[in-house]
């Protein structure tokens, strides 16, 4: 299984990622694709957010059965907390 959250991004990305994902919502994509086709639409998504934001969550081999990748700045961050991977959200205002 894969989501895909993505942030300011031109709809010719979102478009072109529909034809591999479902849009479940607006930016957020999810399925179930090969490591190899989920690495090359990464790579693909990354080229061409430009001053967008992507969130990857796809299946990994570790205590929580899933790995998270981003690119671009986003409102969260990832904290590796003795091998658990836990979101950080910004102080408030």
């Amino acid at each position: 299984m894969v989501v895909m959250i993505l942030e300011r991004v031109p709809i010719s990305l979102r478009g072109e990622l529909t034809r591999w994902l479902l849009e479940v919502r607006a930016g957020v994509f999810a399925g179930t694709i090969s490591a190899r086709v989920r690495d090359k639409l990464w790579e693909r998504a990354c080229g061409a957010m430009g001053g967008g934001a992507g969130m990857l969550i796809h299946n990994a081999d570790t205590e929580q059965g899933f790995s998270v990748r981003f690119w671009g700045k986003t409102g969260r961050s990832v904290v590796d907390y003795e091998g658990l991977t836990l979101i950080q959200m910004p102080d408030g205002p």
